[in-house]
């Protein structure tokens, strides 16, 4: 362990009101703007939603970044303006590529609202190689069941983007990408993989890392020099990493290494001249000045 210890800092989330709920809001910081490519990370819920209430994101755009939802539990429908619509369920990675730009809404289907229903999980965001941010945007869905997982000694690892472990995930990267789940017993451990830079956010329980306490509901910066991982009582945590791409600047839904481009995306979307969402395309998200 080096004398800086193996976890250089830990991020405590800003809570976000977001209308029907509010989010943790863990990326990004003004002292750490990114882990690797992954430039923003909300965590949102547990959450339960009484009979005739869900969740209403109207549409709204994205450029120059890729979008991942995780669901620990419940629903989301997804629609874009490529014409997809389909549920988000848990364990299954949805990545959406917003490239040269794409448009999408977040909703609760009607049959949930009516019965009520509990909502958790996650919300990613990552930067797109200079070379890659103007491409073609596109929706990937990978099912949970094709999400490679290796257990050993009271840890499940599911590894959603990347390589580690000795799997690969099927789903697309652009670049040198991590992002992993850990379901751990309490005591259980597992070695920390390598990458160039690694956050550790625990959704349940406390993770210690060689000696060192990264707690519930926050996000840990790995030092290099991190080895283990060990769980304290039942714990559950992801973990992002991968090598980072530079700076970038974000603003509102925009991500883009060129700051021209997000006022230009910004003065597009005032104007209507992004696509709409095919059946949710009577209302959206003004721009905010």
């Amino acid at each position: 362990m080096s004398e800086q210890g193996s976890i250089k800092t830990v991020l405590n989330p800003k809570e976000k009101d977001i209308g029907e709920f509010s989010v943790r809001r863990a990326l990004p910081f003004i002292q750490q703007r990114s882990v690797g490519p992954w430039v923003f990370f909300d965590h949102f819920g547990p959450v339960s939603f009484k009979p005739g209430e869900g969740i209403n994101v109207r549409p709204h755009p994205h450029i120059n970044l890729a979008t991942v939802s995780y669901l620990f539990e419940g629903e989301i429908f997804h629609r874009d303006s490529l014409g997809n619509a389909l549920p988000i369920h848990p364990g299954a990675i949805n990545l959406m590529v917003a490239g040269r730009g794409i448009v999408h809404s977040e909703r609760t289907r009607d049959a949930l609202r009516e019965s009520g229903y509990d909502l958790h999980g996650l919300q990613l965001w990552m930067a797109l190689p200079e070379a890659d941010e103007e491409v073609e945007p596109a929706f990937y869905h990978t099912p949970a069941d094709d999400i490679p997982v290796v257990t050993s000694d009271g840890v499940s690892l599911r590894v959603m983007m990347g390589t580690a472990f000795g799997v690969t995930s099927p789903v697309k990267t652009f670049s040198e990408t991590l992002y992993f789940e850990a379901d751990m017993d309490d005591g259980a451990s597992f070695d920390v993989p390598n990458s160039p830079e690694l956050g550790v956010y625990v959704v349940q329980g406390e993770a210690d890392i060689d000696g060192e306490t990264a707690p519930i509901n926050a996000m840990s910066v790995l030092d290099l020099s991190a080895k283990t991982i060990t769980a304290r009582g039942k714990t559950r945590l992801a973990v992002i990493g991968g090598a980072p791409l530079g700076h970038r600047h974000l603003n509102w839904n925009f991500v883009s290494s060129r700051r021209e481009r997000i006022e230009q995306a910004r003065q597009d979307w005032k104007a209507g001249r992004f696509d709409s969402v095919p059946g949710d395309d009577e209302e959206f998200i003004p721009l905010p000045e």
